[in-house]
C-alpha cells in the first residue's frame, strides 16, 4: 500500500471488529477483572461535537492497555435517555420522545463507532427501555419497603419494623426519619390501614410528604436544588418559584455520615471530595431554646454556642412555622409581604444574594443564660432547610450578621479576644480561635472549652443540648412530566401501595404539554390512571433515577429475573475507573453512592461504594471567530472560516445572503486582503449558539479517527480544560504518515525486515515502552503522544525498518490509534488482533546510558560536542578529546595549559 489510506483502513477494521465481536466480554475467572466506565451521555439531537469524545478516548486507551496486560476488561456504553430535553422537543415538534430519542441514539452510536471505541455493545443500556426501567422501579420499591435502623446503622425491611410495632410499639425504635408520637403495640393493632400507612411514611426510605418545592411553571415540573441557579432553571433559564406540593422523596439524609466517611477510601480528587463534603455540610453545635414574649419557644441551632453572650438579635426564616405567631399586629403587613417575596426565591439564590434585607417582627426572645431581651427579625439569609430555621445573630463574629446589624442599627458586642486589636464595630472578627470576653461564666476560656461549657450548662438546665446538623436534604424524587419512569405505586383510600407487576410502562399520550395544575400529562390518561387496585401515581421519576445504578446493569444487561446476577455482581464488583465531568459532583455521584450503599445494606451487593477511582476530564472549549464591524462583533461559523482564522470574500457573501445577522454589513467596506479578511478569535464554551461547534465526523473525513484520537490527547493534560484548534492537527496526521513510512516505501513496497535492529534503535523503543507504560498508569496521555513522535523521529533518522523494534512500537500505539495499529500488526503474521497482543516489557539493560555527548569548552566557549563511552577514564577522555580534529583546529597548534575533565558531564580546555 503506497499511501496511508486511513479511510479504507478504518472502515476495514471497524467492520472486522463488529463481525468478529472482538469486544464482546464474558466473565472469565482465570483473569483479573478491570471495569472501565464512562459517564454515559444524554443523546441530544445535535450529536457529538469534538469536546464530547475526550473522556471516551481516555477510557478507551486504558481499556485496551489493561486488556493487553492480561485483564478481562468490561468497557460498556449506554444512554441516559429519559429527561426534559426530549420532552421539550416533543412539545415543539409533535414527535413522540421515544422516536426522537431512538433517532438520537442511532446518531450517537454511529459517531462513537466511527471513532473506534472498544465498547461491548451487547451490554448497551437505555434508561427509557422498559426492560431497564423495570429494575429502576424495582429499586424504588425496595426503598419504599425499607427503613433506616440507627441501632444497626443500615437499611432494613419495613416488614421487620412492622413486626416490632405489633409486639412492642415504637418506644424502643431508633430510626432516621421524622419524629413520631410514641404508640404501644395495642395502639398499632387498633390503627386503621390509613393511619398505619401515614405513620410508616415517617420511617420509609421512599416516602411522600407535602412540602415547599422549586416549581418551574415554564417546564411544568418540580426541580431539585442543584437544578436551580440564581432563581432560574438550569435547563432553559426559566423562573423558579416556591410552591407547596405533595412530593415523593428519598431519605438520602440517613446516609449522610456514611457518605462522608466513605470518601476517605476513594481515589478521587481532593477538590471533588471537598465538593461532596460541602454539599453534605456536616456541622456540630447545639440546639438552644429561647422563650419569647409571645408565649412561644424558639429553638435555634448554632455551631458557636460559645458566642451566646454576643447574640444581640435573632433571625428566623420566611417559612418558619412560628413566623405568624411571632409577628405583632402592627408589623403584619410588612412581614407578610417580605416573607412572600423571599419564599419565591430558591435556596441557592438566597444564599448567594449579598444584599441585606429583613423585617422586624415586633417580638423579642429571652437569652436563657442572662435574661436579656433580643429582637426577632425575619431575613432571607436564614433558610428553613438548615438547622431549625432560626439563628441567634452574633454580629461581632459573623460577617452576614454584622452587615445586618449595621443596616438596622443593632448592638455589636465582642465576645472573642484573639490578642490583637480589631474594631468589631467596623467589621466582624470571624476567627474560631481566641478566648472569651464579656461572657459571664465562660470568660477566659478558649473557644473549644467554652463550647463544651455552654452545652453542658444548657443540658443541665434543660434548655438546650448538643446537636449535629447537615446541609444535605432528602432528595426530591417527583417530576410532573411525561418522559420519565412511572412510579410503581397506586393510591387507594389514602394508602400508597406497590404494583404487583413490573414494569409499569408509559402509556401513549395525546399531549406532552405540562398541565399547569401540578399534575403530569399522565393524569389525563384515564384508562391508565384508574385501575382496580386504585389510582396510579401520575408523577414520574427524575432524570437521575436511571443513572443512579446503570453501572450495575452493565454487568448483566439481559437478565429478566433480577437487576443482575449475584455472581456477576461479585465478579465485576466496583467500577475500577470512572471518567466524566465535574458537573455531576453533587448530583449523580452522590445519588449513585447512596443507592449503592442501600443495595449493600439489603444484601444485593458485596460492596458499598460504586466507583473506586474517578478521573474528571477537562473541557475542550471552542475557538470562536468574530468579525468586528461598526462597533459590533459578529460570530462567524467556524465551518465557514479558514484554518488561519480568516474568511474568503465569496464565503462571507454567502453568509450575508443566508443569515439575517449580517444583513446590515456592506461587504465592500471591509478590509479585504487578497480576497480574504482576518477574523478575531476567542476561546469560549463550545456550543451551537456561539457558532464554534466542530463535528468529529468532519475531522474523521479529513484526517481519520486515529488522528482525531491522538490529537485530542495531545491537546494537553486530560484533567485540564483547553481550547480546540485545528492548527496543530496536521502535525499529528504527519506523524502517522511518518510511522507508515517505516513499513512502506513511497512506491508502496513493504520495507519492513527481519534483520536485527541496531542497539540505538532498540534503546529508542525500550525508552518508549517505559515512558508510555508509566504515563498511561498516571493518565498522562499528552506526554505519551510526544514520546511516540520522538520515537518515530529517531527510528526514521536511523532508517530502521526492523520488525524487532516496529512490532512492540505498534502494540504500544494500539490503545491510542487502533485502526492503523491493526493494519500494521497484521503484517507480522499473527492470527490474533493487536488488542490481544501482550504488552511489551522494557529491558532495563537497554535503558542504561553507555555513551555521553560531551560539550567541549575551549577558553570558556563551547566549540563542539564529542560522543564518548561512559566507561572511559579521565585520562582516556582527555586523550580522545585532544586528538579530535575540531578541537585541534580551535587550539591552533598550541599546547593546553590545563584540561579539566568531569566524567559524564563536561571537558574544559585552557590554552
Amino acid at each position: 500500500m503506497a499511501n496511508y489510506d486511513f479511510k479504507s483502513i478504518e472502515k476495514k477494521w471497524q467492520d472486522h471488529w463488529n463481525s468478529n465481536q472482538l469486544y464482546r466480554v464474558l466473565e472469565d475467572r482465570s483473569k483479573p477483572k478491570y471495569y472501565v466506565l464512562d459517564m454515559f451521555p444524554y443523546p441530544s439531537g445535535a450529536g457529538l461535537h469534538v469536546g464530547h469524545p475526550l473522556g471516551y478516548i481516555a477510557s478507551d486507551i486504558v481499556s485496551r492497555y489493561k486488556r493487553s496486560n492480561g485483564f478481562n476488561v468490561l468497557h460498556p456504553m449506554g444512554f441516559d435517555a429519559f429527561g426534559l430535553p426530549a420532552e421539550q422537543y416533543a412539545i415543539q415538534t409533535g414527535q413522540h420522545p421515544a422516536k426522537t430519542t431512538q433517532q438520537n441514539i442511532s446518531r450517537y452510536k454511529e459517531q462513537l463507532n466511527r471513532i473506534g471505541f472498544c465498547y461491548d455493545w451487547g451490554r448497551e443500556v437505555q434508561t427509557c427501555d422498559p426492560n431497564y426501567y423495570k429494575w429502576t422501579q424495582w429499586i424504588f420499591a425496595q426503598l419504599f419497603e425499607s427503613w433506616y435502623n440507627l441501632k444497626s446503622d443500615k437499611a432494613e425491611p419495613i416488614d421487620q419494623l412492622i413486626s416490632i410495632f405489633e409486639i412492642e410499639g415504637n418506644v424502643n425504635i431508633l430510626h432516621h426519619g421524622e419524629q413520631t408520637e410514641h404508640f404501644t403495640s395495642e395502639d398499632w393493632l387498633e390503627f386503621s390501614e390509613q393511619s398505619k400507612a401515614e405513620r410508616l411514611q415517617a420511617y420509609r426510605l421512599a416516602f411522600q410528604k407535602k412540602t415547599t418545592v422549586n416549581w418551574c411553571e415554564e417546564l411544568g415540573t418540580v426541580l431539585a436544588n442543584e437544578e436551580v441557579k440564581d432563581g432560574l432553571s438550569e435547563r432553559g433559564g426559566y423562573p423558579v418559584i416556591q410552591k407547596e406540593m405533595t412530593q415523593w422523596y428519598l431519605r438520602i439524609t440517613a446516609y449522610a455520615d456514611r457518605l462522608l466517611s466513605g470518601l476517605n477510601e476513594l481515589s478521587w480528587s481532593d477538590s471533588l471530595k471537598e465538593m461532596q463534603r460541602n454539599w453534605i455540610g456536616k456541622s456540630r453545635g447545639a440546639e438552644i431554646d429561647f422563650e419569647t414574649d409571645q408565649a412561644e419557644s424558639l429553638k435555634v441551632y448554632t455551631t458557636r454556642p460559645d458566642t451566646i453572650f454576643g447574640a444581640t438579635f435573632m433571625v428566623i426564616s420566611a417559612e418558619h412555622p412560628l413566623l405568624d405567631r411571632l409577628t405583632k399586629t402592627e408589623y403584619e403587613h410588612k412581614v407578610r409581604a417580605y416573607s412572600q417575596e423571599v419564599s419565591n426565591k430558591g435556596e441557592r439564590e438566597r444564599m448567594m444574594n449579598k444584599e441585606v434585607s429583613g423585617e422586624f417582627t415586633g417580638s423579642f426572645a429571652i437569652n436563657p443564660f442572662n435574661g436579656s431581651k433580643i429582637p426577632i427579625y425575619v431575613a432571607e439569609y436564614v433558610l428553613m432547610g438548615y438547622g431549625t430555621g432560626a439563628i441567634m445573630a452574633v454580629p461581632a463574629h459573623d460577617s452576614r450578621d454584622h452587615a445586618f446589624a449595621k443596616k438596622y442599627d443593632l448592638d455589636i458586642v465582642q465576645v472573642i479576644d484573639h490578642g490583637q486589636e480589631h474594631n468589631v464595630q467596623e467589621s466582624s472578627f470571624d476567627s474560631k480561635e481566641g478566648r472569651l470576653i464579656n461572657s459571664d461564666f465562660i470568660n477566659g476560656l478558649a473557644v473549644n472549652q467554652a463550647i463544651k461549657a455552654v452545652i453542658q450548662l444548657a443540658e443541665e438546665k434543660g434548655f438546650g443540648q448538643g446537636s449535629t446538623q447537615y446541609k444535605l436534604r432528602d432528595a426530591g424524587f417527583s417530576r410532573q412530566r411525561y418522559w420519565g419512569e412511572p412510579f410503581p405505586i397506586t393510591h387507594k383510600n389514602g394508602v400508597a401501595r406497590l404494583e404487583d407487576e413490573l414494569p409499569v410502562t408509559l402509556p401513549d399520550v395525546e399531549s406532552y404539554e405540562p398541565t399547569g395544575t401540578g399534575e403530569s400529562p399522565l393524569a389525563a390518561v384515564e384508562d391508565w390512571v384508574n385501575t382496580p387496585r386504585g389510582r396510579r401515581e401520575t408523577d414520574t421519576m427524575p432524570g437521575w433515577a436511571g443513572s443512579s445504578w446503570y453501572f450495575l446493569r452493565y454487568m448483566d444487561p439481559q437478565n429478566t429475573e433480577a437487576f443482575a446476577d449475584p455472581e456477576k455482581l461479585k465478579y465485576w464488583n466496583q467500577v475500577d475507573l470512572y471518567i466524566g465531568g465535574t458537573e455531576h459532583a453533587t448530583g449523580h455521584l452522590l445519588y449513585s453512592r447512596f443507592w449503592t450503599k442501600f443495595l449493600f445494606d439489603r444484601g444485593y451487593l458485596n460492596f458499598d461504594e460504586p466507583f473506586a477511582q474517578l478521573v474528571n476530564q477537562g473541557m475542550i472549549q471552542g475557538e470562536s471567530m468574530f468579525l468586528d464591524y461598526d462597533g459590533r462583533s459578529f460570530h462567524i461559523p467556524v465551518d465557514r472560516a479558514n484554518k488561519d482564522a480568516s474568511i474568503e470574500k465569496a464565503a462571507f457573501q454567502h453568509l450575508i445572503n443566508e443569515d439575517t445577522r449580517f444583513s446590515g454589513i456592506d461587504i465592500d467596506e471591509l478590509d479585504w486582503n487578497n480576497g480574504k479578511i482576518q477574523l478575531r478569535t476567542q476561546t469560549e464554551k463550545m456550543s451551537k449558539s456561539k457558532f464554534n461547534v466542530v463535528n468529529p465526523d468532519d475531522i474523521c473525513d479529513e484526517y481519520g479517527a486515529d488522528t482525531l484520537r491522538l490529537y485530542e490527547m495531545f491537546l494537553g493534560p486530560l484533567q485540564d480544560s483547553k481550547p480546540w484548534s485545528t492548527k496543530g492537527i496536521d502535525g499529528t496526521h504527519r506523524f502517522l504518515k511518518k510511522l507508515w513510512a517505516l513499513f512502506y516505501s513511497s512506491e508502496g513496497e513493504l520495507i519492513m525486515t527481519d534483520e536485527p535492529a541496531s542497539t540505538q534503535a532498540q534503546k529508542t523503543v525500550h525508552q518508549c515502552i517505559k515512558k508510555i507504560t508509566e504515563d498511561i498508569e498516571r493518565f498522562s496521555f499528552n506526554t505519551c503522544i510526544s514520546q511516540f513522535m520522538i520515537c518515530v523521529n529517531e527510528l526514521s533518522a536511523e532508517k530502521t525498518h526492523s520488525k524487532q523494534v516496529l512490532e512492540p512500537l505498534v502494540i504500544l500505539l494500539a490503545p491510542f490509534a487502533p485502526h492503523i495499529a491493526e493494519e500494521l500488526y497484521s503484517l507480522f503474521g499473527h492470527d490474533r488482533s493487536v488488542v490481544d497482543a501482550p504488552w511489551p516489557k522494557f529491558d532495563e539493560r537497554l535503558l542504561v546510558e553507555d555513551r555521553k555527548s560531551y560539550p567541549i569548552s575551549i577558553n570558556g566557549k563551547t566549540r563542539t560536542q564529542i560522543e564518548l563511552s561512559l566507561s572511559l577514564s579521565k585520562e582516556q577522555i582527555e586523550e580522545a578529546v585532544l586528538q579530535d580534529q575540531i578541537v585541534q583546529k580551535w587550539m591552533e597548534g598550541r599546547a593546553p595549559k590545563k584540561v579539566i575533565v568531569v566524567p559524564g558531564r563536561i571537558v574544559n580546555i585552557v590554552v
